[in-house]
């Protein structure tokens, strides 16, 4: 029974290493949502993970005999760093299988704390195949990173801490889940000491083992498991994990990658932590969770599990956040290709902030654009502007949920020039980042020349940068520039450059781009 939990959990042995983790509130989210929002700052432990305490509390339970052996494990990087750092302070050797796909973050840490690392299969099931296999050959001692008693046992002091802290009873307390072992520990001891809050896991929805175990009444394997979540990228939820979790946890919650971006950039704005994805996993589920039951007044935890992410991924997750917070629509419109028709556009849009405005030339008739813009979250307020573009006799369609479109499409768009397309001229310009500036720059340029190529992106940078193409006989070349003077933008003449001519320009030469 989960009770038999309690004493092994007020037994842990885990603050040799780990330190007890404040509860922080979320001003920001606290007022968004409407409750009083906690982070319980697993990311603030010294491996930036949970993860040690569980290590940490096996270790100690091992022989003198075992631990001279050596130590193994499999991991996706923040259990391995964990159990290398509970193998470096207690002078014991370390090897952990990792994933080639862990990111190179956790693999530098875990070196960085004297464990051997070897890197195997794309997978942590794959990795942990591997490690099975280290154990027979070499009589290593296998610590499992989730599906074992005394690891769910260390885990549990997360939970310990809570109730502690808090000394009140939570309305609802969310766990990131991968193998089970934070969720299972965490829901034994709060469940008994507080059996009115509510305990909810939270999975990627590419990677919900956990929900496939609870909908088939038994542990199953998933076909495929997405990689983003590293930290809970599990097929099969722990067995000794399930048995825990399966009288415990009341609700189970799945997230998708967008809605993870999205609470990572919340964690951010609360305490300028930057966490990874499976440690703004819980967060993204608890704000789902209020949005699907309108609950208000509330006392909600989640507790932000890891910190480990490689820098360059901020890349993505920053792309993907505003259509996560549903903050950033992407549509695509059909607007007439003549001069003027982008200006008319831009005005029947108003003072919306624009994030994204991509477009090429392909024919006389009809223009197709990009374009991505700032929408206000969980109201109507984008059907309504699709509803205005269309009475103005625009056709749209919304790309926000399109996969291709936000992975692919968006960078694709463009090309080279159509044969008929004459009189091509592509320019740089910069203008301050601001709501206005675009709809400013192209009143400034008037009707009289035809636009032929657009591409803009807000980066959050200062100043906003756009390729521009204009069809501009060689004749007008001179009151063009004086027009593009006259805005008051520095702009750049890239008519020539070798870029353009060969990727987006007519084919020359003998350089057709390709069959």
């Amino acid at each position: 029974m989960p009770q038999s939990y309690i004493k092994r959990i007020l037994d842990a042995r885990v603050y040799d290493v780990a330190r007890e983790t404040p509860i922080d509130e979320a001003m920001l989210m606290s007022r968004r949502l409407g409750n009083r929002v906690l982070y319980k700052r697993e990311d603030l432990q010294p491996v930036f993970s949970f993860k040690l305490r569980g290590a940490y509390n096996k270790m100690q339970k091992l022989t003198p005999e075992q631990l001279a052996c050596g130590v193994v494990t499999a991991s996706a990087g923040n259990h391995a760093q964990g159990l290398a750092m509970a193998a470096q302070h207690m002078g014991v050797k370390a090897t952990i299988v990792m994933p080639r796909t862990t990111p190179a973050i956790k693999v530098d840490a875990v070196r960085n704390r004297g464990a051997k690392v070897v890197l195997h299969g794309d997978t942590f099931d794959e990795a942990s195949v591997y490690a099975q296999k280290l154990v027979a050959e070499k009589s290593l001692v296998f610590v499992h990173p989730f599906d074992d008693p005394d690891i769910i046992a260390g885990q549990g002091t997360v939970g310990m801490e809570i109730v502690r802290q808090l000394q009140r009873p939570l309305d609802a307390i969310f766990v990131p889940v991968g193998g089970g072992g934070l969720l299972a520990g965490v829901a034994a001891y709060v469940k008994y000491v507080w059996p009115e809050t509510r305990l909810i896991g939270v999975e990627p929805e590419d990677a919900a083992c956990l929900q496939l175990a609870l909908r088939k009444g038994r542990r199953a394997v998933l076909p495929e498991v997405g990689l983003f979540t590293d930290g809970c990228a599990v097929a099969q939820i722990g067995k000794e994990t399930f048995r825990v979790i399966r009288t415990t946890v009341d609700e189970v919650i799945t997230a998708s990658t967008d809605e993870i971006c999205a609470a990572i950039k919340d964690i951010f704005e609360d305490t300028r932590g930057i966490a990874e994805p499976a440690g703004a996993l819980a967060l993204a589920g608890l704000k789902k969770y209020v949005e699907t039951t309108g609950v208000r007044g509330q006392d909600l935890l989640a507790i932000v599990s890891g910190a480990n992410t490689n820098f360059d991924r901020l890349r993505y997750i920053s792309e993907r956040t505003e259509i996560g917070e549903q903050r950033e629509a992407v549509i695509s419109v059909t607007i007439p290709e003549r001069p003027g028709s982008f200006r008319a556009f831009c005005s029947a849009l108003g003072r919306r902030n624009i994030t994204e405005f991509n477009y090429r030339y392909s024919d006389a008739g009809a223009a197709l654009v990009f374009l991505g813009l700032s929408v206000i979250p969980g109201g109507t307020d984008l059907s309504d502007l699709l509803s205005s573009l269309s009475e103005q006799g625009y056709a749209t369609e919304n790309m926000t949920d399109n996969e291709m479109a936000k992975l692919h499409v968006r960078h694709m768009v463009g090309g080279r020039a159509p044969a008929d397309l004459t009189d091509e001229v592509v320019f740089r310009v910069e203008f301050p980042e601001r709501p206005g500036a675009l709809l400013r720059f192209l009143s400034g340029l008037g009707q009289r020349w035809n636009i032929s190529l657009f591409h803009y992106r807000n980066h959050g940078a200062a100043y906003g940068r756009i390729l521009l193409g204009v069809q501009v006989p060689r004749a007008e070349r001179k009151a063009f520039r004086q027009v593009l003077d006259g805005v008051g933008y520095p702009w750049w003449d890239e008519t020539a450059n070798r870029a353009y001519q060969l990727y987006l320009g007519q084919p020359q030469n003998g350089v057709d781009g390709g069959s």
